[in-house]
């Protein structure tokens, strides 16, 4: 399965200027299986939601990822700032445009420090998406920091980890380290897709990338510019990892 990052610059509030910023890139990987966009791609990281989060059934963004599927037939995975009855919700989704479904992961983590508790509620539950032989198990940017959330079980059992972020420079160093641990301790292929550029609060370097169940870089966006990464997925070679090593058969249970 080919697998293509789409590190973009976020415009603050604007779904429209994102998603042509989207399309330029996917143009740089046009046949790709899966394409992975940051949390909160349409809009940027809006912790108070009033006057930027789009109703669920009104989105644009959401709109314009289940058309482009279909279309190209392939796979969106992003998170997007969204209004459901009078609650908001990061609501991270994996759009399957082959088989017209999805699913949807709401960010299980608030992030209290930026006050985004304030005004979104928080997922009580995994979601894990079956696409083209792998099941990908969705998280959200400060999900990442929460080992136990994200631990390979009898009941939460996957390939591959999708993590979309907004994750700033100055919190850099442990982004590349806990995408490697969460990938090592879980034998799987870990996507991380974090945003570049600037809103009101910070820089974001980027630096996505696709890590190996055995936390080795497999594809990376450069730093500080808008940028692509594509790597295939081989499900033999992560069987043959963990049939060779088999970390996960003595992993502690309840």
């Amino acid at each position: 399965m080919k697998v293509t990052i789409l590190q973009t610059d976020i415009e603050w509030g604007n779904p429209q200027e994102n998603i042509r910023r989207a399309e330029c890139l996917m143009a740089e990987a046009p046949d790709s299986d899966l394409y992975v966009l940051p949390e909160m791609w349409a809009t940027g990281f809006a912790t108070d939601p009033h006057g930027i989060a789009e109703l669920e059934a009104e989105s644009v963004a959401l709109r314009w990822m289940r058309q482009t599927a279909h279309d190209r037939q392939c796979a969106f995975s992003g998170s997007l700032a969204i209004l459901t009855g009078d609650t908001y919700r990061n609501r991270h989704y994996f759009i399957d445009g082959r088989s017209r479904t999805e699913a949807c992961y709401d960010k299980h983590h608030l992030f209290s420090y930026g006050h985004e508790d304030r005004y979104y509620k928080p997922g009580d539950s995994h979601t894990i998406v079956d696409y083209m032989g792998f099941r990908f198990l969705l998280l959200t940017c400060y999900d990442l920091r929460f080992p136990v959330w994200s631990r390979y079980a009898d009941n939460l059992q996957f390939d591959a980890i999708i993590c979309v972020a907004n994750w700033p420079e100055s919190r850099q160093n442990a982004f590349q380290i806990l995408t490697r641990a969460r990938a090592i301790e879980n034998q799987a292929y870990l996507i991380a897709c974090n945003r570049v550029g600037d809103d009101q609060y910070c820089h974001y370097r980027g630096q996505s990338a696709v890590v190996s169940p055995i936390g080795k870089t497999l594809a990376a966006c450069p730093p500080n510019r808008p940028a692509t990464a594509t790597f295939i997925l081989d499900m033999e070679r992560l069987q043959h990892i963990r049939q060779k090593f088999q970390v996960l058969q003595e992993r502690d249970r309840p």
